[in-house]
């Protein structure tokens, strides 16, 4: 096996290790003395609609939302796509029917949710006196400024009529279940699609001191609703009584199904973390070292090895290229590296998106660095431009993967081969 061919198989046995048609059925509650009601948003609620229609054995009656491109053809659910990750009106309109369909239920219904990455933005139901335009600008204010997920998601909250446990609220008192598929460093359950099932230990103050710490603009009308609008329910709260959120795929699974693979063909395997974050450039440059140290002391562990991580890291945007997180962290990755040789790396996001372009991801090589001058293109001049689509199409090494129908985050994986 190549060290592509085995970079890539790690890739593919960690989104494996997330499919729906594998996670759901496992984790379905028994059928409610009264109504089932289902709804879901996010990148693989369309994938998990299909796998609970297969494996149901009731009426069922819902509507889940999931971004353009995931569709699964279903038979008894309707599906509907929208934008992400900045929200749109198809978004909003699912999100308003999704709220509407859990009112009125009692304690003998069941509310079924299906929850996995992207649901925050999927799930785009503004705050009274909050405008979509207002949301779409702060999505993308935020997508820029460098904040964590749960940065970012802690203001979507106390900007939402139906997110940060407001959809149990409306729900209650039917017993809700909420399978959960992670995207979020450390699995939080109320940073998932900013928690819509979730009590919210986050408050409007702490969504202000976000805006604040990155200096974003916010219009009057949205600085009103976080100084006076009433929070989103706490833990404690009854409406939470007869909830169960479910996790029932992670990064960590991910990763061990990426590991396992590694052993089998001979390679060690390190798994560095499931839920690292911080800038993609800086996150390179430390994994740059432990490669480095792999390959010339043995440490943490001896040739043939490889690195594994996951988590998200974010990306400050000072340029005007194309790219996302993970071919950001691999242009940094190469550029650290400088060449060395026996060092191969691909980094990806298991939904098949590395932000908003077409890419997974990419992969890099010992002759990344040499082919790209061949090629005309200069590395640090695209990683200050924020481009590193361009720089990796150019070369060739774009990870192509398509809608995967799952979302368990980024993949990153550093094969030092034995010299």
């Amino acid at each position: 096996m190549t060290p592509e061919e085995l970079l890539k198989s790690m890739f593919k046995a960690g989104v494996d290790a997330a499919l729906p048609s594998l996670c759901v059925p496992a984790h379905l509650p028994p059928r409610p003395k009264g109504r089932t009601v289902i709804i879901g948003a996010g990148k693989a609620s369309g994938a998990m609609a299909k796998a609970l229609e297969d494996a149901w054995d009731g009426p069922l009656d819902g509507l889940v939302v999931t971004r353009y491109g995931y569709r699964v053809p279903t038979e008894r659910l309707e599906v509907i796509e929208a934008a992400h990750p900045v929200p749109d009106e198809a978004g909003r309109d699912a999100a308003k029917r999704i709220f509407e369909l859990v009112q009125g239920l009692t304690e003998d219904d069941l509310v079924l949710c299906l929850i996995s990455g992207g649901g925050s933005a999927l799930l785009a139901l503004p705050a009274e006196g909050v405008t979509l335009e207002d949301k779409q600008a702060m999505n993308k204010a935020l997508l820029a400024s460098g904040a964590t997920i749960s940065e970012m998601n802690t203001v979507r909250k106390h900007l939402s009529a139906i997110k940060g446990g407001r959809l149990a609220a409306a729900a209650y008192p039917a017993k809700i279940v909420a399978l959960m598929i992670s995207d979020v460093p450390g699995d939080d359950a109320s940073i998932i699609a900013s928690g819509p099932t979730v009590p919210d230990p986050s408050t409007n103050e702490d969504a202000l001191g976000i805006i604040k710490k990155y200096g974003i603009d916010v219009p009057d009308n949205m600085r009103r609703l976080l100084d006076t609008a009433e929070e989103t329910p706490k833990p404690g709260d009854p409406c939470f009584e007869n909830v169960e959120n479910i996790m029932i795929a992670t990064p960590q699974a991910s990763l061990e199904a990426a590991a396992a693979v590694a052993r089998e063909a001979g390679v060690t395997p390190v798994i560095l973390g499931d839920s690292i974050e911080g800038e993609s450039r800086d996150v390179a440059l430390v994994h740059a070292g432990i490669a480095r140290q792999c390959a010339m002391r043995g440490q943490p562990e001896q040739p043939p090895c490889v690195l594994i991580s996951g988590g998200e890291t974010t990306i400050t945007l000072k340029g005007n290229g194309k790219g996302g997180p993970n071919s950001e962290f691999l242009l940094s990755l190469a550029i650290a590296l400088d060449g060395m040789e026996h060092i191969y790396a691909l980094a990806g996001d298991t939904d098949g998106v590395d932000g908003s372009e077409d890419n997974a991801g990419a992969l890099i090589y010992p002759d990344t660095l040499a082919r790209a001058e061949k090629a005309g293109i200069n590395p640090k001049a695209m990683l200050a431009n924020n481009d590193p689509y361009r720089f990796f199409k150019g070369i060739g090494d774009l990870l192509e993967t398509g809608p995967t129908l799952t979302n368990v985050n980024d993949l990153r994986a550093i094969f030092i081969e034995k010299a």
